[in-house]
């Protein structure tokens, strides 16, 4: 029998198989030690990325400083903040005794749904999903310390909360366009608009940090180092600003807005006339910095430049005064003066025959200063002089947005226009620096806000405002001559002078008034639309305070009436006025915590200070109050509480402001639809078929 032949070639591919394989399995051997002990790889360092992998890295944040007016009140501040979430994993409750997760959905819709503000079918909707928690918003989102002892109370399995912080003004609508408001993200709290914006890197600190080794399931590895940087606290500031002055303000801009609905917008300031230091400024419209319902986010203190009128009067006069050719006694015909093709004419049209030029200032009269254009000042002169007061470019307050203005005249008319206020645009900052000039002997101030910034973990001072002298720009006789113009125009007789109604007995008060045109969309003036306008100093001969207003659109009579109880109340509260025992006391308290108290000790309480509050239903025990407890309010704050028996009867809504209409809501468990902004002209109680009954509210701003 023949031998059969062996397969030479099935030993050949077996021996390469293996050699194949034997070299891969050194070669991946090799990838792997090569893997494990090289510090670097594609360009990827090695050891960072396996210390990142196992790293956790938890932040600290650090707590946003306080801002206190002059005297350490609170006027901005971190509060505790909380978000509701609900865990719906079954899972959660695994070698539990007690369940933690959400058992009943539905028994927990309907006990959360008039705490929230949110409807059952909502949270019905957030509570059925397939998740292991949720977060239960919007309603749950935010809420104080007291809605969260609510929820707690119901003691409902697998309801939590994650604590954060927000931003908290007690004072509500106080000095918002100063202090401005903050928004989150993502943990950290951040400046948007005024003090808050300006000053964000000195208030918000700098965050820490935990870092350590962590398992796969996210857990700490015992015994493993760990790396802790604490977090340091943002600086607290502390303002100028004197918050019974401030309180002062904000009624009479509130009294203004309330009496006067056609007005556009109104601004007040009050300086301390020695230091430059701003003692108060409001403006309205204005807004709720918790609620952050504004109509506008320009504050009309450094971001309004408008024509000023006839308060301009009073630089022109002392630029002729600094010229050392003004004759005051000198006469001149008033009524109209020809400039060119073009006329200037008096206020009143018809002038008031011949008269002198100090004359003409107690009258405000326009072809005065027309005249000492003509007769005793250059166009340069009166353009440096201008600039030299500060007009035209930024005063440099710490304040963000400050406008320039515009000082650029060259024409005749232009010229003329520009020495009574037309066709310059200045703001108010920059007339409260321009009079410190007056109050100073002629040594120009630059105003400030910020009394000092302080440390929060130390309490060392970081930076301590003061007087700044910008320079001297008129002459102690200039000044004085001025001072004496200043007050014939108020201690004057009403046919004689233009601010008669500012002679307030036993206060000094020396000023000048002001009525400029406005220009609208088109570039053009229009018609019955002006900018009233004073500026005030007293007393005369120590000066103390200054104090700008400006109101667009109003009445006559909004502007003085405003100012004459202002002045009043501002001397009596600092003392120097006539009447030395008669210093002004004010209606100001700062809310208790009044839930779970009787009603009827609530009331007195309130009672004692002047606060009349408005009561939901017929209950003996107050249940939830608006504002909060520490809250500072006033006479014409509302309070509102409710009691443990209210049957939902709606109360009269006419007149509230928005933020005020929000609280009544959330305490009586209404679901709310605002329409439009300011204050309710009408409001009507709707169905809607996804969220149920709804209260519709139509607001209105008054400007």
């Amino acid at each position: 029998m023949k031998k059969g032949r062996k397969n030479t070639n099935k030993v050949v591919m077996s021996k390469l198989v293996i050699f194949t394989c034997l070299f891969l399995i050194v070669l991946i051997i090799a990838r792997i030690i090569y893997l494990g002990t090289a510090t670097e790889i594609d360009g990827i360092n090695t050891k960072k990325m396996k210390e990142n992998r196992n790293t956790k890295r938890e932040v600290t944040y650090a707590n946003r400083g306080t801002i206190f007016d002059k005297s350490s009140e609170i006027l901005a501040q971190n509060v505790a903040s909380y978000t509701v979430i609900a865990y719906l994993s079954e899972s959660r409750s695994k070698n539990e005794k007690t369940p933690k997760h959400v058992v009943d959905i539905a028994d927990t819709a309907n006990k959360l749904s008039p705490i929230l503000n949110m409807s059952v079918e909502a949270l019905t909707t957030l509570l059925s999903k397939d998740l292991y928690q949720v977060e239960l918003g919007p309603g749950g989102r935010g809420i104080n310390e007291i809605k969260k002892e609510e929820i707690e109370n119901l003691h409902l399995p697998g309801i939590d909360f994650i604590q954060s912080y927000k931003r908290y003004y007690p004072n509500g609508d106080f000095a918002s366009y100063i202090l401005g408001y903050t928004k989150e993200n993502d943990g950290n709290i951040i400046g948007e608009m005024g003090l808050e914006k300006e000053f964000d890197e000195e208030l918000s600190g700098t965050d820490g940090y935990l870092e350590y080794q962590k398992d796969l399931m996210g857990y700490k590895i015992p015994n493993t180092p760990e790396v802790r940087q604490d977090p340091q606290d943002g600086n607290d500031i502390y303002l100028t600003i004197d918050s019974n002055i401030q309180l002062l303000l904000e009624q009479a801009l509130i009294k203004v807005s309330e009496q006067e609905p056609s007005i556009d917008w109104a601004t007040i300031t009050v300086a301390n006339a020695k230091d430059g230091s701003i003692l108060a400024s409001s403006s309205r419209p204005s807004f709720n910095p918790n609620l952050k319902d504004m109509t506008s986010y320009l504050n009309p203190l450094v971001s309004y430049a408008f024509e000023p009128g006839s308060t301009m009067k009073i630089f022109t006069y002392m630029a002729a005064m600094e010229s050392g050719k003004y004759d005051g006694d000198a006469t001149y015909e008033s009524g109209k003066i020809e400039i060119g093709e073009d006329t200037v004419n008096d206020w009143n049209k018809t002038g008031w025959g011949t008269i002198t030029y100090n004359q003409g200032f107690a009258l405000s009269s326009n072809t005065a200063v027309a005249n000492i254009m003509n007769k005793y000042l250059t166009k340069t002169e009166l353009e440096n002089y201008f600039k030299s007061l500060g007009f035209g470019k930024k005063t440099g307050i710490t304040l963000p947005k400050e406008e320039a203005g515009k000082i650029k005249f060259t024409y005749p008319i232009e010229i003329a226009n520009a020495s009574f206020g037309q066709g310059i645009t200045t703001t108010p900052i920059q007339y409260v620096q321009a009079l410190t000039s007056i109050t100073n002997n002629g040594t120009m101030l630059r105003p400030y806000i910020i009394d000092k910034i302080v440390n929060s973990n130390t309490g060392e001072i970081i930076y301590k405002g003061s007087r700044k002298e910008l320079g001297n720009v008129a002459s102690t006789e200039t000044v004085d001559k001025i001072k004496n113009l200043m007050e014939n125009v108020t201690h004057g007789d009403p046919s004689t002078c233009t601010g008669y109604m500012y002679n307030i007995e036993g206060y000094d008060v020396i000023g000048k008034t002001g009525t400029a045109q406005t220009v609208d969309e088109t570039g053009m003036y229009a018609e019955n639309k002006t900018v009233r306008s004073v500026a005030l100093i007293f007393p005369k001969d120590d000066p103390q305070v200054i104090i700008y207003a400006a109101f667009k659109n109003s009445s006559p009579n909004a502007l003085s009436s405003s100012m004459q109880s202002l002045i009043e109340d501002i001397g009596k509260y600092l003392e120097i006025n006539a009447e030395k025992n008669n210093k002004i006391e004010f209606n100001q308290i700062k809310l208790d915590n009044y839930i779970n108290r009787n009603k009827d000790y609530v009331l007195n309480k309130l009672g004692e200070n002047g606060i009349t509050p408005i009561v939901l239903g017929s209950g003996n025990k107050i249940i939830s109050q608006y504002p909060n407890s520490n809250t500072n309010i006033s006479s014409y704050d509302r309070v509102i509480l409710l009691t443990d028996n209210y049957d939902g009867t709606l109360i009269d809504l006419n007149g509230y402001s928005k933020k005020d209409v929000k609280a009544y809501c959330d305490l009586a468990k209404l679901n709310c639809r605002f329409n439009g902004g300011g204050f309710v002209t009408s409001y009507n109680m709707i169905d809607d078929t996804e969220n149920g009954k709804i209260l519709e509210i139509n607001l209105e701003s008054k400007r």
